[in-house]
């Protein structure tokens, strides 16, 4: 279900960051940077809000829910690009497709597990959506001036999301073992 909505919200942001770029006049880098974050990122959080507003659910579903829309996002974001533009650098759209993934992934992690705890307190649920939404929209807008950036830039951006997923679960793994 969670990954038919992450697919379903991808294509529905593609149309309206290609409106949202045509009204506003901007130009690639500025969809990039202002348009594509903020769309992308609360297009990804309609089906968790809907989830959790008629379902209910406890906290660890809402995390891999939330996983399971940012990935299917990426995955469909990433096979609509290879379309798009064809294979003709293959390691160029590797590396874009781990780091891009990887920049949902982490995305959908900051959400998840900020919604899985906000929405069991009822006067953090409004406040801490917003938080963890902007959150979320700063991180991919980071992500996508560096790759705007081009150069070695480009490169640390796609390693970067990698790195950060790698180490909260290095992380989470030494905590675990502590316990």
């Amino acid at each position: 279900m969670f990954c038919i909505a992450g697919m379903g919200v991808c294509l529905l942001s593609a149309y309206i960051n290609t409106f949202l770029a045509s009204v506003c006049q901007a130009d690639a880098l500025a969809a990039t940077v202002e348009i594509a974050p903020v769309v992308e990122e609360m297009m990804k959080l309609l089906p968790l809000v809907f989830y959790l507003l008629v379902f209910e659910p406890e906290g660890d579903k809402i995390k891999a829910a939330a996983i399971t829309v940012a990935l299917a996002f990426a995955t469909f974001e990433n096979v609509c690009y290879l379309i798009q533009n064809g294979a003709d650098r293959f390691s160029f759209i590797f590396f874009r497709g781990f780091g891009t993934g990887a920049m949902h992934v982490l995305c959908g992690l900051i959400v998840g597990g900020g919604l899985a705890y906000a929405w069991q307190r009822t006067w953090l649920k409004i406040a801490g959506t917003w938080g963890l939404l902007g959150a979320a929209i700063t991180l991919h807008a980071v992500y996508n001036l560096l790759i705007a950036y081009g150069g070695a830039a480009q490169y640390a951006a796609y390693a970067l999301p990698v790195l950060l997923v790698a180490a909260g679960r290095l992380s989470a793994f030494r905590l675990s073992r502590r316990k």
